[in-house]
């Protein structure tokens, strides 16, 4: 990576990084007023036509949702989180419902059967490029992950020949318990995860646990430092608990363009307001109300 730094390490001299084309996409709509991923605003777990209906008539720049395959038929995807196999909205649906509603969306594969038949369903979405399209799988094993994963190459396969437009965010299963010192993504987790992502053409994001970031810091700055089309998102478990400290340093250290927060709004809000090194108050503890991916 070439280019000067600034005082974080980042480079500055770059005006429209790869990893910026959602941001531009949502700062040409006026849905955003900078290049700054703290801004852009997410619904998740958008599983159901309720869930769908207040997501497409709010604020959201974002809408995630998880895909599996329906287990009776008709077999079609549909959006579900596992162990949910069933759901009173198909993927078909769920793309056109959105679609006339200009919100950028996130599919998180949860199945590697899903994935084709999907793919085949969004082709006219990604023709049209007129909002961001996030594809996600775990293709790796984190950090007491357990969950399973969708094979890499099974998976990159299937989307590498996507319109190079399309983001791809690929991580890590994870796991997290409380009272106990729980390990960070580790220096070997990120460097398989650089190596499988290195040949990509796509803009890739990495998920990353929020009550994991504290103890992840040098891995994440290292993988974020690899290409400029890298960036992270921030999420949480539905019970986890960490504090803004533990954010702190990706928001003040970090380029504003790298790091997404897929975090309940006032989350999202607090942190964006954190600009500079100095903060006079934290929050002791964090527990939003969110599956875990």
């Amino acid at each position: 990576k070439s280019g000067s730094t600034d005082y974080n390490g980042f480079w500055t001299n770059r005006l429209h990084l790869m990893c910026d084309q959602t941001l531009e996409n949502l700062l040409s709509r006026a849905q955003i007023k900078r290049r700054d991923a703290a801004e852009v605003r997410w619904s998740h777990a958008v599983n159901s036509r309720s869930r769908l209906t207040e997501a497409v008539t709010g604020t959201t720049h974002m809408i995630e949702a998880d895909v599996v395959m329906r287990d009776s038929d008709p077999k079609v995807p549909i959006m579900a989180h596992p162990p949910d196999t069933d759901s009173d909205i198909t993927l078909k649906e769920w793309l056109e419902g959105v679609k006339a509603h200009q919100k950028g969306i996130k599919l998180d594969f949860k199945s590697l059967d899903a994935v084709l038949p999907s793919l085949a369903l969004l082709k006219e979405v990604l023709s049209e490029q007129s909002c961001p399209v996030w594809l996600n799988a775990d293709i790796f094993y984190g950090p007491g992950g357990q969950a399973k994963i969708l094979e890499p190459q099974a998976f990159l396969s299937a989307v590498r020949s996507l319109p190079s437009h399309t983001v791809l965010s690929l991580g890590w299963t994870t796991g997290w318990t409380a009272g106990i010192d729980n390990p960070g993504y580790s220096w070997d987790m990120v460097h398989v995860m650089e190596e499988i992502c290195r040949t990509l053409k796509h803009p890739v994001t990495f998920p990353v646990r929020a009550a994991l970031l504290a103890q992840s810091f040098s891995q994440l700055k290292w993988l974020l430092q690899q290409s400029d089309r890298y960036t992270l998102t921030v999420w949480t478990g539905q019970n986890d608990k960490f504090t803004l400290q533990d954010l702190l340093p990706y928001r003040t250290e970090f380029d504003m363009r790298l790091v997404f927060y897929d975090l309940p709004d006032f989350l999202r809000s607090q942190i964006a307001k954190k600009k500079e090194l100095t903060v006079s108050y934290l929050e002791s503890s964090v527990t939003s109300e969110r599956d875990d991916a």
